[in-house]
């Protein structure tokens, strides 16, 4: 089947936040311009046509659904009993960082990244530790001598990790996942790996489920992750989190419960079934247009904006532009984006001080957006470099 990913469908007065500024070009927000999977829209237009929206237990469909697709898309053997359903990695997560500390630990982050990690660390009143990654020739790699150090802190509690990563769109190699774990189970730190962008990942790399490293890894981590970046159904507010270690589980369940936050809609339901359960030809097909995007943007700065490095896109559909040549602040760059050119970027500062000078740039769009896009992004560009 084929699917037209070149479609320009018309967002505004919707309800989007990604398209809430009239006449903008919105590039900034992990949000995608494509409609689902055909199976998904079908599933919930039978499940609307019901017209009755009562109370729904999540069936045991929905749990063999993650567990199959778990086992042919990253081959990891879920336990049924390790997953829990919640309305989003976010609320999960910080339930996790709520369970598993107390006022005044401290969590370590891994800088640029994403930027609710630090509200979560924020919001649990611990205290911030940053591992800042590595930057080095359009590379980033984890400063692991650093978070040996930091690690040991016996006040440090928890470790939030982005696999794979966002907004460097880097996929973790299995021997780097090791190392960090075998940092993290020597200081008593427990992982907490998002991995909700684990299906977008390009050509010959291979997500690595943190989970998946054995038993000492897995019993001391916790994975987050749902269909919503994968197959675009954030709105539905659908995901889960599993982890091997019965005594976590049973604590972040017990926040969840606490905030009424365990039961999902009839659609969100719905939606994940269909989409694991036949959504994986739109997937592939998706990703082969989202790296076709990434390769006209890589070419399109080659030719236009050679001082602008771009990151090696291995995972995600977020590129990370370096904007180093302009010499002033990504917040800076992005106003004067929106202010001139009409463009709405992602500021490199959001993930933290090492990502100051950075752009993070949204190329799941139809391609005439993204051309669009890229034009005005050359034109602002080359006026703020000759200013």
């Amino acid at each position: 089947m084929k699917y037209n990913f070149d479609e320009l469908i018309d967002r505004s007065n919707t309800g989007s936040v990604k398209w809430s500024k009239p006449d903008v070009l919105p590039m900034w927000v992990a949000d995608m311009d494509f409609k689902t999977v055909p199976e998904v829209t079908e599933a919930l237009i039978s499940r609307a046509s019901q017209g009755i929206f009562g109370y729904s237990e999540i069936s045991d469909s929905f749990y063999d659904a993650i567990q199959r697709w778990w086992m042919k898309r990253h081959t990891f053997r879920l336990e049924k009993d390790w997953i829990v359903a919640t309305p989003g990695v976010m609320p999960a997560l910080a339930a996790a960082v709520d369970a598993l500390t107390a006022e005044g630990d401290k969590i370590i982050v891994q800088p640029p990244v994403y930027n609710h990690f630090f509200m979560t660390v924020k919001q649990s009143h611990c205290e911030l530790v940053e591992n800042n990654l590595l930057y080095d020739n359009g590379s980033y790699q984890i400063d692991f001598e650093d978070l040996e150090r930091k690690a040991a802190d016996p006040a440090v509690k928890l470790l939030l990790f982005s696999n794979p990563h966002n907004p460097a769109g880097r996929v973790w190699r299995k021997a780097e996942l090791q190392r960090l774990g075998e940092i993290c189970i020597r200081h008593n730190v427990v992982v907490l790996s998002d991995e909700i962008h684990s299906d977008l990942v390009y050509g010959d790399f291979k997500h690595v489920p943190f989970a998946s490293l054995g038993e000492a890894y897995a019993r001391n981590s916790m994975t987050f992750s749902s269909p919503s970046k994968t197959f675009n159904l954030a709105g539905l507010q659908v995901a889960y989190f599993f982890t091997e270690n019965e005594a976590f589980r049973k604590m972040v369940r017990e926040i969840l419960t606490k905030w009424e936050m365990t039961a999902l809609n009839v659609f969100a339901i719905d939606s994940l079934i269909a989409a694991y359960e036949k959504g994986e030809p739109w997937l592939e097909s998706l990703k082969t247009y989202l790296y076709a995007n990434y390769q006209y943007l890589a070419d399109f700065c080659s030719q236009h904006l050679p001082d602008f490095p771009v990151i090696p896109l291995e995972s995600t559909y977020l590129v990370w532009l370096d904007c180093t040549a302009l010499e002033m602040p990504s917040s800076t760059i992005a106003d004067k984006m929106l202010e001139h050119e009409n463009l709405w970027l992602q500021a490199g500062i959001k993930y933290g001080l090492p990502g100051d000078q950075f752009l993070r740039i949204n190329i799941a769009c139809p391609r005439h957006l993204l051309e669009e896009g890229l034009t005005r992004l050359a034109r602002e560009s080359k006026r703020l470099l000759n200013s």
